[in-house]
């Protein structure tokens, strides 16, 4: 058992904050190949190890390899997806059709990582004023995972444009289980070196200095020097 109070040595830390900024979501460029047992157990492992109020761990993960099941996820995703795209009229409605949005057959494998609502009984410590915590602590499973995955170099894509209900039901989950996150994962042709929809120019990154507030909302930190830093880091358009 290694030693939690060790430090993280530099090349520990540049590899954390690499996976961080080279993590994508990816749609287009999955391969065939399949994920090795051992590296799958490894991700399931990290997703296990995220912090969760009232350490209720209301997780499960689902993996997803047969092909009718996917199929039927893909055609629950089609048919959000056009009303998704309904959304939008003219080149905003063409750019939407343009992008792929989910790689479900593409990928070797697929997972829905759920949320048990019922999870640590009906007194959950840290959840009495804020339900939705099972959800929130359900997401950081979701990031464990997404980031152990990048650094495994293999590619994750979370396809939110699905249906709970239904996609609930074509999984056989109970009542009381959520499936926050469907995800698409395998290895890929390659990590594109920004986000895909800031590449097709639907949105841009927002400078981080303008998001950050100090004792309250749209009243700036009483720290210039630390503003002077966040912008003098603003990546360049090529950058994550």
């Amino acid at each position: 058992m290694t030693n939690p109070n060790r430090p993280f040595s530099d090349e520990e830390r540049q590899g954390l904050y690499r996976a961080i900024h080279e993590r994508r979501d990816v749609r287009s460029q999955f391969l065939p190949d399949p994920i090795p047992n051992d590296i799958l157990a490894r991700l399931l492992n990290a997703a296990h190890h995220a912090p969760s109020v009232g350490f209720m761990q209301p997780w499960d993960f689902i993996l997803i390899d047969s092909v009718p099941v996917r199929e039927q996820v893909v055609a629950i995703f089609e048919q959000e997806n056009e009303k998704a795209a309904n959304n939008y009229t003219g080149d905003r409605q063409q750019t939407y059709r343009s992008l792929k949005l989910q790689g479900i057959l593409e990928s070797p494998i697929n997972l829905c990582i759920t949320c048990d609502r019922s999870r640590g009984g009906e007194h959950v410590l840290g959840r009495n004023s804020i339900v939705e915590t099972d959800l929130f602590s359900t997401c950081l499973a979701v990031q464990n995972l997404w980031l152990a995955a990048r650094a495994e170099g293999i590619g994750v894509g979370w396809v939110s444009i699905l249906e709970p209900q239904q996609l609930a039901k074509t999984l056989n989950l109970p009542e009381h289980v959520y499936p926050l996150a469907y995800l698409c994962l395998g290895y890929v042709s390659e990590f594109l070196d920004q986000p895909e929809l800031q590449k097709k120019g639907w949105r841009s990154r927002l400078p981080l200095e303008e998001l950050v507030h100090g004792n309250g909302w749209g009243q700036a930190p009483d720290n210039p020097s630390l503003k002077t830093l966040l912008e003098a880091r603003r990546p360049d358009p090529g950058d994550y």
